[in-house]
């Protein structure tokens, strides 16, 4: 696998204005290597303290067949959690833009460019569905089973990142809490970023009201999707302790994409205990 050298965020497309492209340019695929939050949080080495995903849903993805038909389809593609780099969502724009005008043999062709492609520049391997919207493809709900906080009587007056107000009560319990509130915002642009976010946990209780506040607290952070929710899963496992945990984001759409990142201690990604398995992170 030949693996693209990583950037700085400051150095990709984003916040840039660029020309489109509509002929295959695979060189438009910006990586950003993970290790640099991950040393913020104390994550170092190889040994993770979670595993996961980050699922991309592609909503503008189209290329012309073999006789110079269009084509539309939805692409999903899965990033591991151990991948060395992410990939900057405008450049992954650019990327399948450059598809629009380029003929392709098959679906299959176009999904093994896409994941060859995505390979490279994650430094693992990808996996890419590609389905043409003639199929009818099945959009899954966004919202888990369980408890919403949205609705709590609480003051909050606190915008800035806070973690200490993370904190474990009396009891154990197993359950899924989750909110539309979080907001935080891209690193480069500062446009803010819209997610709805679960937690599936068992262990000591985690203090509600706490865990809302400290959701809200993210809403003038600067960071990409993926490294906020494991900054979130690190600060939850470090002040509350639980036995399982995951942590899910649904980011609303922008450009087209979605950005899903999905982290959990180990046992807990096949969805055997959590109410957000695998079935409905889609």
């Amino acid at each position: 696998m030949n693996v693209t050298k990583p950037s700085e965020a400051h150095d990709s497309p984003l916040g840039k204005r660029v020309a489109y492209r509509d002929d295959y340019a695979s060189e438009l695929l910006f990586p950003i290597a993970r290790q640099g939050k991950r040393d913020e949080l104390g994550i170092r080495g190889e040994a993770l303290p979670f595993v996961g995903e980050d699922l991309w849903n592609a909503y503008e993805l189209s290329w012309l067949n073999a006789r110079g038909k269009p084509v539309v389809a939805l692409g999903r593609f899965r990033f591991p959690a151990n991948s060395p780099n992410l990939v900057e969502s405008k450049s992954l724009k650019l990327y399948l833009n450059s598809f629009n005008q380029s003929r392709m043999g098959s679906v299959d062709t176009v999904r093994t460019v896409i994941a060859r492609d995505l390979a490279a520049a994650a430094g693992a391997n990808v996996a890419v569905e590609v389905i043409p919207l003639s199929a009818r493809p099945v959009r899954q709900s966004d919202t888990p089973v369980g408890i919403c906080l949205d609705e709590l009587d609480i003051d909050i007056d606190t915008y800035d990142l806070r973690p200490d107000f993370l904190r474990a009560e009396v009891g154990t319990v197993c359950e899924t809490l989750f909110t539309h509130l979080l907001k935080s915002n891209c690193p480069v642009t500062g446009q803010p970023d819209w997610a709805m976010l679960a937690v599936c946990y068992s262990g000591p209780a985690i203090d509600r009201a706490g865990l809302l506040r400290y959701v809200v607290s993210l809403r003038r952070h600067d960071e990409f999707h993926e490294q906020c929710v494991e900054r979130i899963f690190c600060d939850i496992l470090a002040h509350c302790r639980p036995t399982a945990l995951a942590v899910w984001a649904r980011y609303t759409r922008r450009g087209g994409l979605d950005i899903n990142p999905f982290r959990a201690m180990p046992g807990a990604e096949d969805g055997g205990w959590c109410d957000f398995g695998s079935e409905i992170r889609q």
